[in-house]
């Protein structure tokens, strides 16, 4: 068995840089749509809806610099171009919306992938004792569950 500088198991930890890795392209590209609907929602709500974007884009960038940093902490090489982001991103693509309930909708299933893939790193750092990663993620799931309702319940939908 072969430790890292942080004592956690190199072949663990292999595995956990590349899920992080998924996870920042994810990001990147859920930042991305975050700036793109804050740039272009309309309507009656545009006030409310305009500095909540800017709130989750805002939050979203500083998690795109955490996880990041975690990849370099285990010892990996974070992805950082715009290739990698769109061959590595599940989530979808938001372009030219507009539209207050598309703008919240888009949220919606974009935090629903981010977090499948924040519990897949939950699982492999709890198995690696990975506790720095381990903490990071369920710090993630948890405000991004209530992101999750409180969209929903804008949306008059139920979690």
């Amino acid at each position: 068995m072969t430790l890292n500088t942080i004592g956690l198991e190199k072949s663990k930890t292999a595995a956990i840089e590349k899920d992080l890795n998924t996870l920042l392209a994810n990001f990147q590209v859920y930042y991305q749509n975050l700036r793109g609907i804050h740039w272009n929602i309309k309507g009656k709500r545009f006030f409310d809806l305009h500095v909540k974007f800017e709130e989750l884009y805002t939050d979203a960038n500083v998690k795109v610099d955490m996880i990041a940093e975690r990849v370099l902490t285990l010892g990996g090489t974070p992805l950082h171009t715009f290739d990698d982001y769109i061959i590595a991103a599940k989530v979808p693509v938001g372009k030219n919306i507009s539209q207050d309930e598309k703008a919240v909708r888009l949220i919606v299933d974009s935090l629903t992938v981010l977090l499948k893939i924040e519990r897949t790193i939950l699982d492999a750092s709890d198995e690696a004792n990975d506790e720095g990663t381990n903490s990071m993620m369920s710090d993630f799931i948890t405000e991004q569950e209530k992101t999750v309702w409180m969209m929903k319940a804008w949306l008059g939908e139920t979690v």
